[in-house]
């Protein structure tokens, strides 16, 4: 099928193309009558003339096409904001890390919704050094203003809290050629948080120097012994006795460090994965107390038991459920025996997405508040020389409470000098 033209098409068409085209070049016109009337005022020009050249120019006009009278469009200016204004900002606000928008008298233009969080006193309008002192950032922003070369400096800030900051200072790219030559110059400086990291580092290295520390002093007393056996007391049968008894504990205490150790490797591996099993809370709080009731009476403790008759499920591994509470009793009886009583409990959690509450408690000598934020920390002691004696290895509370991470759950200390200590394991 074939369109046909209407029938004013003809003669419509061309007339409003033809004031189309005069409308678009009004300007043009006005402009041209403008030096026309310039000429005859100044010049002499004969009106007639005039007047003749000014219409043979309009009709002109008005009957070329579109393309041999085109009108260019400026190309985008920097601004205020940036060039083409929401170019810049909205790139800005793209990016996760903190950013700022300078201009060249290094005042903020535009900071994104990160750089508000983190940088609340950093107004837009004002120099960024009204709000960021540090002399090393204020450096590399005025080396970048000299140079025209991105600037990537650490910044590490102890006030109020102790903070490492990736800083990135570098020329936004103008589309006016050569950045140091442009008229209206942006840089643009980004903030790439390294606290975490550098914390885990700490830690990491921390914990190395521990364990090698933890095992390093077992090791010499091994040495020591098997010397002495090989040398002065290698025919006395009395003091062989001896050395071997505790040279055994000695071997024992490594060989507990390096379980704890490869327990704490395996649930950190794991710790982002939720168990998938069901646990009857009930009958495990009895099977973990009959296991450690031979340690209990030797140690002259009595651990009573407090729970619901009916069974209380919760989502978990079973295993690392009972290393958790079989560690918090442990706990109990080596350093709270004194008060001759630990009590387990189980009833109803009050804490929002928690059903189950475990609490252990002793009544022995308790420990100092300033002390109680950092007992689950790897290798923590309040008294390491007690603690050593008593075969703990500092990692029983710091692996408590990754199994209670792992499992969704919570867990809180509670304690003061005289008063014991009470632990509760907080579970959904």
């Amino acid at each position: 099928m074939v369109d046909r033209p209407s029938p004013n098409a003809s003669t419509t068409g061309p007339l409003t193309m033809t004031l189309a085209r005069l409308i678009a070049r009004a300007t043009m016109l006005a402009m041209l009558a403008v030096v026309l009337l310039f000429f005859v005022l100044r010049s002499g020009l004969p009106v007639a003339d005039a007047i003749l050249g000014w219409l043979v120019i309009a009709v002109t006009a008005a009957l070329l096409p579109h393309s041999f009278i085109t009108v260019e469009t400026p190309a985008p200016v920097a601004t205020a904001t940036g060039i083409s204004g929401l170019t810049v900002s909205g790139f800005a606000e793209a990016l996760t890390d903190p950013c700022l928008v300078l201009d060249k008298r290094s005042i903020v233009r535009h900071r994104n919704a990160p750089a508000a969080r983190k940088f609340p006193n950093v107004a837009i309008g004002n120099p960024v050094t009204f709000a960021m002192r540090n002399p090393e950032l204020v450096q590399a922003i005025e080396s970048v203003w000299r140079s025209g070369q991105t600037k990537i400096i650490e910044l590490h800030e102890t006030l109020p809290t102790e903070t490492w900051e990736r800083v990135a200072v570098a020329p936004l790219p103008s589309q006016h050629g050569e950045w140091l030559n442009d008229e209206n110059p942006l840089l643009l400086i980004t903030f790439q948080s390294l606290t975490e990291l550098k914390r885990v580092e700490a830690l990491r290295t921390d914990f190395i120097a521990n364990a090698s520390h933890e095992l390093r002093t077992p090791l010499t007393s091994l040495l020591g012994f098997i010397d002495t056996l090989l040398g002065p007391a290698a025919r006395d049968v009395a003091a062989r006795e001896k050395f071997l008894l505790i040279m055994r504990g000695q071997a024992e205490r490594m060989a507990k460090l390096i379980e704890d150790l490869l327990s704490l490797s395996r649930i950190e591996m794991h710790q982002h994965v939720r168990p998938t099993g069901s646990v009857d809370l009930v009958a495990l709080l009895r099977e973990v107390r009959e296991g450690l009731q031979m340690q209990a009476r030797a140690a002259n403790v009595e651990i009573t038991l407090d729970i619901p008759a009916d069974a209380a499920r919760t989502t978990g591994d079973r295993d690392e459920l009972y290393e958790v509470f079989e560690n918090l009793i442990e706990n109990a009886i080596k350093y709270g025996g004194d008060g001759k009583t630990v009590e387990l409990v189980l009833a109803a959690s009050n804490l929002p997405g928690l059903a189950h509450q475990i609490s252990v408690t002793d009544h022995g000598p308790g420990v100092e508040p300033e002390h109680v934020p950092r007992l689950t920390e790897r290798f923590y002691r309040i008294d390491a020389d007690t603690s050593r004696k008593k075969k703990g290895t500092g990692l029983g509370l710091a692996i408590a409470k990754h199994i209670v991470n792992r499992h969704r759950g919570q867990l809180a200390i509670r304690s003061r000098p005289g008063e014991g200590m009470r632990v509760d394991v907080s579970l959904p």
